[in-house]
């Protein structure tokens, strides 16, 4: 039978790392520090939630029906997951490059100032 692969120590929950593979035919046994995909860090819940999001295409209102849960259900375990992921689930606001061009016609701001808003808007 075999387990799940652990991600953290049970003891002290600081990340394992997977030092050895072996072959289950011949036996074949190899050593070294090896890489887990980002997914793995995620529960089980959480694998769940990805595999029916891709199955659905990303599309939310089919992964409510799938799963009977809200919108804003879905946005959360979306949420969750991102940042579990280490990815920031924080949008950055909308650059308006039309207010910018205003202002700098103006001379409410300087070029300079006008070509670090719109650099703020690229990232």
């Amino acid at each position: 039978m075999a387990y799940p692969l652990l991600t953290n120590c049970p003891v002290c929950s600081k990340a394992l790392k997977i030092t050895k593979l072996q072959c289950n035919h011949c036996q074949t046994t190899i050593e070294n520090e090896f890489e887990v995909s980002k997914l793995a860090a995620l529960g089980q819940e959480q694998l769940h939630f990805v595999e029916i999001f891709l199955k659905c295409r990303g599309n939310i209102k089919e992964v409510e029906k799938e799963l009977g849960i809200s919108y804003p259900t879905v946005r959360g375990k979306l949420d969750e997951i991102i940042s579990a992921l280490g990815y920031s689930t924080h949008k950055k606001p909308e650059v308006d490059k039309k207010k910018i061009v205003s202002l700098l016609e103006k001379g409410e701001i300087t070029a300079e100032k006008a070509i670090e808003l719109l650099k703020e808007g690229e990232d």
